[in-house]
């Protein structure tokens, strides 16, 4: 299946494909999720075939691994379609930033603290609020063996003021 544009992705989360029904489309196995939760991290912007090799493959990367990395870009493009595309410095994912939950969220926590900052406490809890219901669990929840998955996952849930151990694990709770 490949999507439009107006498609859904997110890792705030398990990785997640939605189309524009509304269904959730499998994305395959552990590689190619973490291949794509990394261009969604950065959606819009390049990731370099290092970056992506890393990412995808760790510390053992395979004989060939850039054509292993140009398999599985195919196979993304295959469930994506033009949503992958070459870049001279590796790949970018092309989704608008609000059709990545992650980007979705920062934005409405950046809203949210400047609705706060203005006084406008009925507006923040709103925008925060909406904010807080993109998660769907811990960040990254399926690519977690990724190298890049745990100091992302960090970062994501500090960006909300996560409360690790606390009784709300997995979905943050933004300060």
């Amino acid at each position: 299946m490949t999507f439009s544009a107006a498609v859904r992705f997110g890792i705030l989360g398990s990785t997640l494909a939605r189309s524009t029904d509304g269904r959730v489309v499998p994305v395959g196995g552990p590689r190619l999720r973490a291949l794509l939760a990394l261009l969604l991290a950065h959606a819009g912007r390049a990731v370099t075939v290092e970056q992506l090799i890393d990412g995808v493959y760790g510390d053992r990367p395979p004989a060939g691994a850039v054509n292993a990395l140009r398999s599985q870009v195919a196979r993304l493009r295959r469930l994506v379609g033009d949503a992958v595309a070459s870049d001279p410095a590796g790949y970018r994912f092309t989704a608008a930033a609000d059709d990545v939950d992650v980007h979705r969220f920062e934005r409405l926590v950046r809203a949210g603290r400047g609705a706060l900052a203005e006084g406008d406490d009925a507006r923040a809890g709103a925008v925060l609020r909406e904010a807080l219901a993109l998660w769907r669990g811990p960040a990254l929840a399926d690519v977690g063996a990724a190298s890049f998955a745990g100091p992302l996952a960090v970062r994501l849930e500090g960006t909300a003021g996560h409360r690790a151990g606390g009784p709300r694990r997995g979905r943050p709770a933004v300060r």
